[in-house]
């Protein structure tokens, strides 16, 4: 059993306080879900967009490492990162590189499928992609796969 308490799995578990007091915790625990993997990410210290991208993927369940660091560049060339498909944060999940505003859905199926490929990215900062959300706007965009012979794949389009 996880001993994992969030906030959600808490307040479900007051809410079945009707069987008694001490219940109510047991309840909870039992509710809260398994973390999931860990998300070791890297971005600007300075960048808002890409705390809201950290914020999407843990509230899809995934564990976040977040590392505030001044040359991405290096971290993008480290991983693999096709140049055309750059963004402003660079993560790694269950030994996948995730690059830019890639929906947590996306990460998921990713995780699940574990196709042959380096990773996924969502090249520059299209508006109304996770963290990049915008009132009236909302542009289309790929999720494109990368393989590390550089050849790519369009994996999902939003």
């Amino acid at each position: 059993m996880s001993d994992v308490l969030t906030r959600r799995a808490w307040l479900a578990g007051a809410a079945a306080g009707a069987a008694g007091p001490a219940a109510a915790p047991v309840a909870a625990l039992a509710a809260a879900p398994a973390p999931g993997p860990t998300m070791t990410i890297y971005k600007s210290p300075t960048c808002g967009c890409c705390q809201k991208w950290v914020m999407h993927v843990a509230a899809a369940g995934f564990r976040t490492a977040v590392n505030d660091v001044e040359d991405l560049d290096a971290i993008k060339r480290r991983h693999g990162v096709p140049a055309d498909l750059q963004s402003c944060h660079t993560a790694v999940v269950g030994g996948y590189v995730v690059e830019g505003h890639v929906p947590a859905a996306d990460v998921q199926r990713l995780l699940k499928d574990r196709p042959k490929v380096k990773g996924i990215a969502v090249g520059g900062m299209p508006a109304g992609s996770p963290g990049m959300e915008m009132p009236g706007r909302s542009d289309k965009y790929d999720v494109t796969a990368f393989r590390a012979d550089g050849s790519t794949y369009r994996f999902a389009s939003h």
